[in-house]
């Protein structure tokens, strides 16, 4: 496999705050890559600034091989990495179809955009249920699926998720990981941010684990899943009720 992603001694400043100190992460091709740690570690800004919504002070973000470092977000967008934002932005006055198809404003081919969301469906058959549906209506667990279902109508090379899990109860958290497996097992490329360490690492490939803006340590999912001393340190209690 290649690597996708690289991002070299990325430094970010919010005002007189560091926030980011260098870090170094590559994302292979085909793979889940992980980034974790506690609120305030710098997960968001690394996968805010990959995506141009972050400026980085200095650094270099690569994107199959071409730097993409503070372009804007809207031509980052366009060779192929999109977000799926924390908080999940739901546009709640359109219906549910309605929300699938702002992501896929880009491409204009009727039948590739009917076809990208008929592939949503299949990974999301709840959102064909509720297709017609106001979609600040949904359940919390359906609106992180629409936020999901919503990045991937324009076919991404690589795909950022925020924090998909938050808020979330376990059994809902099970299932939207087991579909982001699929995703992923189907053909992209996966950069995921997460609180929620344990379920994570069950289907990363790879993982780093961020503090305060640096890289303590990173590794395989399951290498990092065997290290109780790296829970203990950085990632919290396991959640055993999300087994």
């Amino acid at each position: 496999m290649s690597k996708i992603l690289e991002i070299e001694n990325l430094v970010v400043d919010y005002g007189y705050i560091r926030a980011l100190k260098g870090i170094n992460m590559s994302v292979e091709e085909g793979s889940i890559v992980a980034i974790l740690g506690a609120n305030g570690a710098g997960k968001s800004t690394t996968v805010r600034t990959v995506s141009g919504i972050v400026k980085a002070k200095s650094g270099k973000v690569s994107f199959m091989e071409k730097d993409i470092t503070n372009k804007e977000v809207h031509k980052i967008a366009a060779r192929g990495i999109i977000q799926s934002p924390e908080g999940r932005m739901i546009l709640n006055g359109l219906t549910t179809e309605e929300n699938l198809l702002v992501g896929a404003y880009s491409i204009k081919s009727k039948a590739q955009v009917h076809k990208n969301l008929e592939e949503v469906f299949s990974y999301f058959p709840v959102l064909k249920e509720r297709r017609k549906q106001q979609a600040s209506t949904l359940s919390g667990g359906e609106q992180q699926m629409l936020a999901i279902g919503r990045a991937l109508m324009s076919k991404p090379k690589l795909l950022l998720l925020d924090e998909p899990s938050l808020g979330l109860a376990p059994l809902i958290v099970r299932e939207i990981f087991s579909i982001i497996k699929r995703i992923k097992d189907e053909g992209t490329t996966i950069l995921i941010v997460e609180q929620n360490a344990y379920q994570t690492l069950k289907i990363a490939d790879y993982a780093y684990v961020l503090e305060l803006g640096t890289v303590k340590t990173e590794g395989t999912g399951k290498a990092l899943m065997k290290d109780e001393s790296l829970f203990a340190a950085y990632l919290g209690k396991r959640n055993k009720g999300s087994k």
